[in-house]
């Protein structure tokens, strides 16, 4: 205290010790010490059904996103590290047991860079030729546009559509529960389970919008972060010196590993 006041009575000392502390406590005596939502956005007063309800509609009204973490789907782990918009996205996908690849959509347009070993593999699990490495090498580092027409768009497509991939990745089964409240990366939320926390969980932001922040999926399929929720980004198509004309499909099993 930097005050000059001699001899401060009781009360009025307590007052001061009050607003001094306010950036650390939630209060003193009548300030609301008690209450678990004060300084929040008090999303943690409502039930889980409506909790649940209030994060999916910040998400689907968000312009972009950051999914960082792991997705199980269909046996298939992969690891995402992705930028989202309405417009496309951009990142990095390791498939387990795999290859790494890089992905990029703008629009419609889909265009995918890996390296050597990824556009080497063959089919059915047949060991790569010479002329294969060859062939590979010359792709690598460079993106590869997808056409639509081939199976691999779909599937590769999904991660870079923000969503559809936050359709599947906010999804939860069983009856909703509220969990306990904590902090994820430094920002306090609460939790929302579904059938017991076997259906998943989501952790929702207590402050500012009620984004999602972390979802755990039902049945062990993988933890996700979202973060960055609105910071905007730029996407723009590669620069023609950077790509190259694969000249024929690219499998689903190529790039699932």
């Amino acid at each position: 205290m930097t005050g000059r006041v001699r001899a401060p009575r009781s009360a009025a000392l307590l007052t001061l010790f009050c607003v001094g502390a306010s950036t650390a406590l939630s209060g003193c005596g009548g300030g609301g010490g008690d209450d678990p939502d004060a300084g929040t956005n008090g999303v943690g007063k409502l039930s889980a059904a409506k909790i649940e309800r209030k994060a999916k509609t910040a998400a689907g009204r968000a312009k972009a996103v950051r999914v960082s973490g792991n997705v199980v789907s269909k046996g298939q782990t992969y690891r995402l590290k992705m930028r989202l918009k309405d417009s496309g996205g951009i990142g990095e996908v390791s498939a387990e047991g795999g290859s790494t690849f890089q992905l990029l959509r703008t629009g419609r347009d889909l265009y995918l860079k890996a390296g050597t070993d990824f556009w080497a593999r063959q089919e059915g699990g047949k060991k790569p030729g010479k002329s294969d490495i060859a062939a590979a090498a010359k792709l690598k580092g460079k993106y590869v546009k997808v056409p639509e027409q081939d199976p691999a768009y779909k599937q590769l497509s999904v991660f870079t559509d923000m969503d559809t991939l936050l359709d599947g990745l906010l999804a939860m089964q069983g009856k909703r529960e509220t969990g306990e409240r904590t902090t994820v990366a430094g920002t306090r939320t609460i939790r929302i389970t579904a059938g017991k926390g076997r259906g998943g969980t989501m952790d929702v932001s207590l402050e500012d919008t009620p984004f999602p922040i972390r979802m755990r999926r039902a049945g062990g399929a993988g933890t996700v972060r979202l973060s960055d929720w609105n910071d905007s980004f730029t996407l723009h198509a590669p620069k023609k010196e950077e790509t190259v004309d694969y000249g024929k499909k690219i499998s689903p099993d190529q790039q699932s590993g």
